[in-house]
This record gives structure tokens, C-alpha cells and sequence, in this order.
């Protein structure tokens, strides 16, 4: 895995294996940067979290190829909003892995960032619990 995402520079978070080709917003948020190659998104969810999905490691270097961005920055969306759809076969012949990191951006704000699933999770269910910090 990327050292970035695997020592935790950016974040707490949690990766993920897809077993579909689509990724879905977790939250109602407000997104914040869609890159036109589709491989990242951030947002920011209504209770402040800031956050990273990165689809795949190295995915910047395909250009966009195989990916279909569903989302534009500025965009208000809802659980289970589709952010972009990406084709497994495109990914995977380019030697790429599709493990996509989910980082909160902003774990130093927080009480703590857990991960509280593992295994395969149905969309919508929750994979990170963020506890907020005690009031000063």
C-alpha cells in the first residue's frame, strides 16, 4: 500500500476493497474537489469531517481512463449518492490496486477515528465512528 495512506500521514481511515464499480458519497456532505481523472474525491460531511476517497493507489497515472466522475466540486449530496464509477478491467491491466483509502482529513479535530467494520459491509453501513472532541 502507498506509505502515505499506510502510516496514517494524512489521516485515520480505514481502506477498502470494492466488490462493485461504483463509489458512493457515506454522508450527507458537501464535496469540495472531484478530480476530473475520478481517482479522488473530498468532502466535507455536515458534521465537519473532512474526507478523502482515493479509488485505487496510483489511479492519478491512468488519466481519467476507466472512470466516469458522477459529482462536480460545490455539489450537495446524500448518502448513497453515486461520486464515480470505474471499470475493474481498466484499473487492474494497468497494474494498479483498486484497495481505496476512506481518510479523514482532519483526524488531529477529533476524539479519536476508528475503524468498526471489517469484512465485506453493504453499502450505506457505517465503516469509520468518529468521536468528537470533549467540549474545552
Amino acid at each position: 500500500m502507498d506509505p502515505v495512506f499506510a502510516k496514517g500521514t494524512m489521516g485515520g481511515g480505514v481502506a477498502i476493497l470494492p466488490s462493485g464499480d461504483t463509489v458512493y458519497a457515506p454522508a450527507v456532505a458537501t464535496i469540495v474537489a472531484a478530480q476530473p481523472t475520478g481517482h479522488a474525491f473530498g468532502m466535507v460531511l455536515d458534521g465537519g469531517i473532512e474526507l478523502l476517497i482515493h479509488v485505487g493507489i496510483d489511479t492519478v497515472q491512468l488519466k481519467g481512463e476507466g472512470f466516469d466522475v458522477k459529482v462536480k466540486a460545490g455539489q450537495k449530496v446524500e448518502p448513497g449518492t453515486p461520486l464515480v464509477t470505474f471499470d475493474r478491467a481498466v484499473i487492474e491491466a494497468a497494474g494498479y490496486p483498486l484497495i481505496t483509502p476512506v481518510v479523514v482529513m482532519n483526524t488531529k479535530k477529533f476524539a479519536s477515528v476508528e475503524q468498526i467494520a471489517e469484512g465485506e459491509t453493504e453499502v450505506g453501513a457505517p465503516i469509520i465512528a468518529v468521536e468528537a472532541k470533549p467540549k474545552a
